[in-house]
């Protein structure tokens, strides 16, 4: 399991989170044994392990009216059946515990034995050994004790007085032969935690300090008393672990589902009560986002739209007024060009017509106008001749004017009509259209 909660350890009535970069809310919080009810449970194949752990685990409670949840951690299962690590946290002695995640604002997700980590990160220092061996942690609030047949726990006890450490140890050696049969002690292990702070792994030292820290209530006892003690059993060892082994080794655990959880089933509530408050807050706000584009767009969508439309007419009557200007000025250029044709003039048109002229008809009227053109009227002594003289006016209109425009786009015949031997006609020269330019 991908384990991305902070690892918080509860010592010496403080909290203590490892600085592992997350930034999460929910924490793996490590307890020490006095703080917890543990306890080695061998069972037959097929049974419930928290069924039967739990009756165990209640009548060592000091609070017996309360129930408790029971965790389970299997070190060992065969035919014969399984061994496990149970235990439980008493709520009604958790308040400091929970004052102080209160206060840190974080939700447990996974409560664990901090003993259980730090003998993880030692595991490999202690070696292999199929005997009885005694593993003591020390610790800021108790001396836990450990004792191993082969790699299998046989019994897991907190020492909190130390004034007589020769009768504690001889108490867990009766509970690991009760549990595991009769061995004899080869090797005791004392693990302490160097008080520099550091994190180095575990390793030997030749120390001869006495167990208890300075913090410990019980006060410093004879560093020689002490040894002689643990002598008197067996050889001792001694191993040094940094300040954060223990915090390391319960965020290794944690990835493990089948780890210890002594989480009580209030806290499981509110953890999920949690849960849901944060996640219907994320659903709100996903929805609080979606209402306000929505309202966005209804809102928005017309102001644009009408900040677009004024902007088109802003645009629009600009452009109607260079609009405007361009054609005043047109008009201006028109004017000055018209009048300053002198093809269209009415002398050259006159002389135009006159060039074009048979002598066989004789015009009677005249009418000129600049902007439409010439209208003539006569009569001539055949109508051959007047069919003439508007073919004559068809070719002047084909090739003169400026540009080489026709003149006289438009040349209309009307007649000729015979009356007493004589042939009268209208023609109709039309300039072009001012628009059609």
């Amino acid at each position: 399991m991908s384990i991305e909660a902070q690892v918080a350890a509860f010592e010496g009535g403080k909290l203590r989170v490892l600085a592992s970069g997350e930034t999460s809310r929910e924490a793996v919080l490590a307890l020490p044994l006095n703080r917890l009810l543990v306890k080695m449970v061998r069972m037959p194949p097929g049974e419930d392990p928290v069924a039967v752990a739990e009756p165990v685990l209640k009548s060592m409670s000091p609070f017996p009216d309360d129930s408790i949840t029971v965790g389970c951690e299997t070190v060992r299962e065969d035919g014969d059946g399984r061994v496990v690590i149970a235990a439980a946290l008493p709520e009604s002695a958790a308040d400091d515990i929970g004052e102080a995640l209160d206060a840190a604002k974080l939700n447990v997700v996974r409560i664990d034995s901090l003993a259980l980590g730090q003998i993880r990160g030692v595991w490999p220092s202690l070696g292999e050994s199929s005997g009885r061996r005694l593993v003591l942690l020390d610790s800021i609030d108790c001396l836990s004790c450990i004792v191993l047949d082969g790699d299998q726990p046989s019994a897991i006890r907190a020492i909190t007085d130390r004034s007589d450490l020769r009768r504690e140890i001889m108490l867990s050696l009766l509970e690991a032969e009760n549990f595991g049969g009769a061995r004899r002690l080869d090797e005791i292990i004392l693990v302490e935690t160097d008080s520099t702070g550091s994190t180095a792994p575990a390793g030997p030292t030749d120390s001869k300090d006495s167990l208890v820290t300075p913090t410990d209530p019980a006060g410093p006892t004879d560093s020689k008393d002490s040894f002689a003690a643990l002598e008197a059993f067996a050889p001792v060892r001694r191993l040094t672990v940094g300040a954060d082994a223990a915090l390391v080794g319960v965020a290794e655990r944690a990835a493990d589902e089948g780890s210890l959880n002594a989480l009580p089933a209030s806290w499981r509530e509110l953890l999920e009560e949690t849960r849901f408050k944060a996640k219907l807050v994320r659903y709100l706000a996903i929805a609080g986002g979606i209402w306000l584009l929505i309202m966005a767009v209804l809102f928005g969508v017309p102001m644009v739209y009408d900040f677009l439309t004024d902007h088109q007419k802003s645009l629009s009557k600009q452009h109607q007024r260079q609009y405007r200007e361009v054609k005043d000025m047109k008009a201006k250029v028109d004017l000055i060009r018209k009048y300053s044709d002198h093809a269209r003039g009415a002398l050259e048109i006159m002389k135009a017509l006159s060039d074009r002229l048979p002598e066989e008809i004789t015009l009677t009227t005249w009418n000129y106008k600049r902007d439409e053109g010439v209208r003539v009227s006569g009569e001539g002594d055949a109508a051959e001749s007047v069919y003439a003289f508007k073919d004559a006016m068809d070719e002047m209109s084909a090739g003169e004017g400026e540009d080489g425009e026709r003149i006289f786009p438009i040349v209309t015949l009307n007649g000729p009509n015979a009356s007493k031997g004589r042939h009268r006609f209208d023609l109709d020269c039309q300039y072009k259209g001012e628009e059609e330019e």
